[in-house]
């Protein structure tokens, strides 16, 4: 894709990291200097003025975002993008991630290549990646979030109660019933988060695949099943306290024992700016530190 000549520019933040400050000044200066039209999210704003003392005087912003934005800028971590991807929803616009957080699989844009990835932008030096999203669906209760994941569904015990059972088919055909604290179902992109931490496999962003991980089975002999992503995952819970929770990257809702819940492929993808052309398996040497001898 290209930008037009003045593109139209979202950004989203993160509301809890004002030590970060300077970063986002830098951004706002750097996009303007490059005269882009752009817009900040409501919270952000008043977040940018109040808690950073940064004046915004004469930027746009926006309560709800619509189609008439070319590009989503991003500036805290992956868990800023996430919300980011959930405010945008299905509309596919692509979002830059600029990274102030932690890791940043998806917000990786370092602080010290801010200037140097909206210049990238400017001279219209940059990829968009589609990745794959999971819809969530029940058969009772209304789901109160946005019922799509870039990362990751879990099916979790609600508190410190037993195990949860979870009878899992695929495509009507049972797969195992599940005595664990919980599941996980990523996508590619969700690979190296929460599944990761439970034992599941690194996939690469294009694939067409969706992974099931327990966390914490009471069996040595559960093992991360990867299946293709056109399947439909149905998921039946039973529990000693008679309800279970939902996260849908994060935003967690609780729901009865006797709810049906059914995952597939979204309609939609979430695109993903990518400035710097690097190998997927270059960022995972850098983000996991592989190849770097700790002992020294």
């Amino acid at each position: 894709m290209s930008l037009p000549q003045r593109p139209h520019i979202a950004i989203f933040g993160n509301i809890h990291q004002s030590s970060k400050g300077q970063y986002v000044k830098n951004i706002l200066d750097k996009l303007m200097t490059n005269n882009f039209d752009i817009a900040l999210e409501h919270s952000f704003n008043q977040y940018i003025q109040t808690e950073l003392g940064i004046s915004t005087h004469g930027i746009n912003s926006f309560q709800q975002i619509n189609n008439t934005y070319n590009l989503a800028i991003s500036i805290g971590g992956d868990g800023t993008f996430l919300n980011t991807a959930a405010q945008i929803k299905n509309l596919e616009i692509p979002i830059l991630g600029i990274n102030t957080g932690h890791l940043g699989f998806m917000a990786d844009v370092s602080p010290e290549n801010i200037d140097n990835a909206i210049e990238s932008l400017a001279n219209q030096n940059f990829m968009v990646e589609d990745r794959s999203v999971i819809q969530v669906s029940t058969n009772k209760q209304v789901i109160n979030c946005y019922p799509f994941a870039l990362n990751e569904v879990a099916i979790l015990k609600h508190d410190n109660s037993s195990l949860i059972e979870v009878k899992t088919e695929i495509n009507g055909s049972l797969l195992t019933n599940y005595l664990a604290d919980g599941i996980i179902i990523c996508t590619p992109t969700g690979s190296t988060g929460y599944s990761l931490s439970a034992g599941g496999p690194i996939m690469v962003p294009d694939a067409k695949n969706f992974c099931i991980s327990a966390v914490a089975p009471h069996s040595l002999y559960i093992r991360p099943v990867v299946l293709r992503d056109d399947v439909t995952i149905t998921l039946e819970v039973q529990s000693r306290s008679h309800n279970f929770m939902i996260s849908i990257d994060g935003r967690s809702e609780s729901f009865s024992a006797d709810t049906k819940v059914t995952l597939c492929k979204a309609p939609y993808c979430v695109k993903i700016v990518k400035v710097f052309h690097k190998n997927f398996f270059e960022t995972l040497k850098e983000k996991m530190m592989w190849g770097i001898d700790n002992r020294i």
